[in-house]
């Protein structure tokens, strides 16, 4: 099993939800985040001709827990909704996981997702 973090533009959360959805991986939790990537921010152009630098960046973070063999599938399926072709599309993160419990039932392992 892995877990796969995705850090997106919060504009594209909609649309990377639904592709996932379609794709039949509906369990998800997403949380609002803020961040800043190799560009460090942005600047923004104020009345008077000053500028006002935003280092950190209002980003949606989406994350799943699925089968091994269903990890590129996903990574696909966000890469594809959340692509934008702007500087901070965002990134995604997969790691391991040894194991899952559900809470509710005590089921352990795949069978818990």
């Amino acid at each position: 099993m892995n877990k796969v973090e995705a850090i997106i533009r919060p504009e594209r959360l909609t649309a990377v939800k639904n592709a996932l959805a379609e794709a039949g991986f509906t369990s998800l939790n997403t949380v609002p985040v803020m961040g800043r990537g190799v560009q460090r921010g942005i600047t923004h152009q104020v009345r008077g001709g000053g500028t006002v630098a935003v280092d950190m960046l209002p980003k949606a973070k989406v994350e799943l827990v699925v089968r091994d063999e269903d990890t590129d599938k996903v990574t696909t399926v966000i890469v594809e909704s959340a692509f934008t072709g702007e500087v901070g599309d965002g990134k995604i993160f997969v790691s391991p996981i040894t194991k899952v419990i559900r809470v509710r039932t005590g089921e352990i392992g795949e069978s818990a997702l």
